[in-house]
């Protein structure tokens, strides 16, 4: 007969079927109540590993108190009763009789240590989520004061976990894991494409900067034409040809960019206006690709942890690859922002145009609007 628990244990309280490691749990406490001594066989997890909060209160209580005495455990109840009172402290609502029942249904007490590992692989399946989560959520969080350094924290703590879990669950060959969700790129806000709009006016007045920015990839725009003219500038440049709004126009009717009808005047008009530097818009462009690399990496890996049949081995190697596409935008990053020795100005560079004081640090306001290059 199913035991319900004390409406006062909530966190046993299971309204919906309790998932396969809640029964897991219960095997293993059972397994443990019944015959202690299984518990030096029993690696790998602590209180914290338990999905429910009453089972972590109970593991720690049996792990912390002197073992019973064989002889005398199935004589008498005064090991049990030390254990309840002990588990009580941190979860009131346990009771003599939810103890028994953990007994009655633990199969085989020599599993244990089957049980513990089944309890180890779930927990590190939320581990995992949490840190995919907070990843996730560091990187959308633009009332951080460092947004990038504090995402690179959260990637690096997300790593370390990735690293825990595959030293506890050694590589085995099997199907690798597929995720479930493709990458959504957002509608970009208006300041998104006014910074990319500056890039390509400023770059196109000076392409001398443009070749120390092999950093900036196409992939890191949000608009397809943006992109595309940014393919469109860095072919010129490697060809030596001259470079200026009319010759990237020309360069972007080769490359079928205005097949989709768009108004060359428009782009004419979008590569107007340069104003700082190419090098700094190009950083800022760079720093949403990352962030939203970041956003999407958290929502693969934790796609993959709300996947029941996902094995700790399947789970590492996915992290590992969703990792490396953050890891390939970090590591530009780190090449665009690294800084670079002062040079003197060489005497035939054209000046550039003088910074405005919103070309520094980092916008909080739109630019002024473009005309659309649609």
């Amino acid at each position: 007969m199913h035991h319900t628990p004390e409406p006062d244990a909530d966190d046993l309280d299971a309204t919906a079927p309790p998932p396969p490691v809640f029964h897991a749990e219960q095997a293993l406490l059972g397994a443990l109540l019944f015959q202690p001594q299984h518990l030096g066989e029993v690696t790998g997890i602590g209180p914290d590993a338990f999905s429910a909060a009453a089972h972590g209160a109970v593991f720690r209580a049996i792990a912390s108190l002197p073992a019973s005495d064989p002889g005398d455990h199935t004589q008498s109840t005064q090991w049990l009763d030390a254990v309840l009172g002990t588990a009580r402290e941190q979860a009131p609502g346990l009771t003599a009789t939810y103890l028994h029942h953990l007994i009655q249904v633990c199969p085989w007490p020599r599993h244990a240590p089957a049980y513990a590992r089944m309890i180890e692989a779930e927990h590190a399946r939320r581990r995992l989520a949490a840190a995919a989560q907070r990843l996730g959520d560091t990187a959308r969080d633009t009332s951080l004061p460092q947004l990038v350094d504090a995402t690179l924290d959260e990637a690096d703590a997300l790593a370390t976990v990735v690293d825990d879990i595959t030293a506890r669950f050694p590589p085995q060959a099997g199907p690798l894991p597929r995720p479930r969700i493709s990458r959504q790129t957002p509608a970009p806000d208006q300041e998104a494409l006014g910074e990319e709009q500056l890039l390509l006016a400023t770059a196109t007045a000076f392409p001398t900067d443009v070749e120390q920015m092999r950093w900036l990839t196409p992939d890191d725009f949000t608009h397809p034409l943006h992109a595309g003219l940014w393919q469109c500038l860095n072919a010129l440049i490697r060809r030596g040809a001259p470079v200026d709004p009319v010759t990237l126009l020309w360069e972007a009717q080769h490359r079928r960019l205005m097949a989709a009808g768009a108004d060359p005047r428009e782009v004419l008009g979008l590569l107007a206006g340069p104003l700082g530097s190419p090098d700094h818009w190009g950083e800022r462009v760079l720093q949403r690709s990352l962030l939203a690399t970041a956003q999407h990496t958290s929502q693969v890996i934790y796609a993959f942890t709300n996947d029941p049949a996902t094995t700790p081995n399947q789970l590492v190697v996915g992290s590992r690859r969703a990792l490396a596409d953050l890891s390939a935008v970090r590591t530009r990053w780190h090449h665009a922002t690294a800084p670079v020795p002062a040079h003197p100005p060489h005497p035939n560079k054209p000046r550039r145009a003088p910074h405005a004081s919103g070309a520094g640090p980092p916008r909080t306001t739109a630019p002024p609007a473009a005309r659309s290059s649609r």
